[in-house]
């Protein structure tokens, strides 16, 4: 379970199932909340468990708030000398906090926090900001920023949300986007769909708390609708999509087309052929213009070629069933011929990739989505997605005034069923979505950080993956979020430094820890015993 990207209310459900189980109560899942962080915190630097120092904890009126107040006292019991400071008032906590809050006044004072940046004699070695984590529904106060602000360091903690962002979407509530940068986020129970997109650059670290709430959905099937669930993309051990039968030929493994731009502008399809082939597609072929052939042919190797110069020479290629996914758009242009190969490869009802050029000569149409099919995946990156639906981009480029606010994944899915196909939405929060609401996200964010990515070639990369992946039997949608997480594995696998032409010859090693950990995992799941 530890993919679920969960929302506010999705969270809010699980815990309110395990209160309503007599498992937990709500103060017991605060105080694990509470010592959790403290764990969190400690165990990301170490050096604060060794010698305690002085730690300012702002907290909120909600139960996140109320989380502060455990963690004030747990700090407080390992020696630290704490200041706490509340915004709002205390008579109108929430139970649970009030009880936490009570407690900790045993303990020492709660000011006002708008007293902070007065009432602090020195510098805290640890700010804890817990004012309003996933509750958020409403921007901050200009006043409340103005006080948060003073606290801005290199030790600032945000209790399952930086105070001022929406955590159903990343995305920073109010016209001038204010909320705290602390150096971590400590989520509680499970990752938010905005700890995963959104502005990712609000924190340098994201972990978890379990808060042993799992039970809550192994046991209950349905317990969110297959549409409201968002996974966070992870390919663990190797599926067998990625290995070959020993008796097999290289048809059983699929041929992928991809078609070139004319003579100058093959290079971003020969990446993607490149890719398509290093995944394990039994047979490429780059398809060029007759002017293009022979800068190809200088190039490809155990990449095929093809001559095709119009959408007639495309549709008589395509008579060969075996071709069985196509990949249009790297260095095509945007021409009426492009526009015909685009009908010519949506008409043939096979697996295509569309990308870059396809997406835009499809922008171009009064009725873009018309010949589109359940076997299409569409590859826009930011400008090509406004292109494409602009209605949808401009609602989620709108400032966000109110939580739960409209997310990338939103936009992803309803982009997704408007052209009934898969949409991969590029970005270092890149969304996968299907017409039907499936959704995940591939995050490059905190340590997976990979900001060498961004390199002339890398998306036509992506688009060649994917198309090997779909040529291999893979459906679309899984296609394309395993093709995410496979390009960004492979940038990690290089490093900085990289340019484009890196990523497929990187995709080997990334194969082979995959392997190693199917093979580690069967040999730890043969070895139990039978029960």
């Amino acid at each position: 379970m530890s993919n679920l990207l969960l929302t506010a209310a999705q969270m809010r459900a699980l815990e309110q199932a395990a209160i309503d189980s007599g498992r937990v109560t709500g103060l017991e899942l605060m105080e694990r909340a509470g010592v959790g962080a403290v764990d969190a915190i400690f165990a990301e630097w170490p050096e604060m468990a060794a010698a305690p120092g002085r730690a300012v904890v702002l907290c909120g009126p909600g139960n996140n708030g109320g989380d502060g107040f455990v963690v004030a006292r747990v700090l407080a019991g390992k020696g630290w000398d704490v200041e706490v400071f509340l915004y709002g008032d205390a008579e109108r906590l929430p139970p649970d906090a009030r009880v936490n809050y009570e407690r900790w006044c045993e303990l020492g004072k709660v000011l006002p926090l708008g007293d902070a940046p007065d009432a602090i004699e020195r510098f805290p070695d640890l700010t804890i900001d817990a004012v309003f984590g996933s509750g958020l529904s409403r921007p901050l106060e200009a006043s409340l920023f103005r006080t948060l602000s003073c606290f801005s360091q290199q030790f600032v903690v945000s209790l399952d949300a930086p105070s001022g962002c929406d955590l159903d979407s990343g995305r920073v509530l109010g016209e001038d986007g204010q909320a705290f940068h602390p150096a971590l986020v400590i989520a509680f129970g499970h990752r938010k769909v905005g700890h995963a997109c959104g502005d990712l650059e609000r924190a340098s670290k994201v972990v978890v708390v379990d808060l042993q709430l799992s039970r809550e959905i192994a046991g209950r099937a349905g317990f969110f609708a297959e549409r409201e669930i968002v996974h966070a993309v992870q390919v663990r051990a190797l599926s067998p999509i990625f290995s070959k039968r020993n008796d097999g030929h290289k048809y059983d493994h699929g041929h992928a087309l991809i078609l070139t731009g004319g003579m100058g502008r093959t290079g971003a399809a020969r990446l993607a052929a490149r890719a398509a082939l290093r995944i394990g597609a039994g047979l490429v072929t780059c398809a060029a213009p007759g002017a293009a052939m022979m800068e190809c042919a200088a190039q490809l190797t155990a990449v095929m070629l093809r001559r095709y110069d119009n959408a007639e020479a495309l549709a008589a290629m395509l008579e060969d069933d075996r071709i069985n996914a196509l990949c249009l758009g790297p260095g095509m242009g945007v021409s009426a011929r492009v526009s015909a190969l685009l009908d010519v490869a949506l008409a043939s009802g096979r697996q295509v990739v569309l990308d870059a050029d396809a997406l835009t000569v499809l922008a171009g149409r009064d009725d873009p989505f018309s010949l589109l099919h359940s076997k299409c995946v569409l590859t826009p990156h930011g400008g090509e997605f406004a292109r494409l639906f602009p209605d949808i981009a401009a609602r989620l480029k709108a400032p966000a005034m109110s939580g739960p606010a409209y997310s990338k994944v939103d936009a992803t899915r309803d982009a997704a069923a408007r052209a009934g196909c898969t949409v991969l939405f590029k970005g270092p929060d890149t969304v996968i979505a299907d017409p039907n609401g499936k959704a995940a996200v591939n995050s490059a964010a905190y340590d997976r950080a990979a900001p060498w990515l961004a390199t002339a070639g890398s998306g036509d990369v992506l688009a060649g993956i994917i198309t090997g992946l779909l040529s291999r039997g893979v459906p679309p949608y899984h296609a394309a979020s395993s093709a995410a997480w496979l390009h960004l594995e492979a940038a990690f696998a290089f490093g900085p430094g990289l340019i484009a032409e890196d990523l497929p010859e990187a995709l080997p090693a990334v194969l082979r820890r995959l392997a190693s950990d199917q093979a580690a995992f069967e040999a730890v799941t043969t070895s139990r015993p039978s029960t």
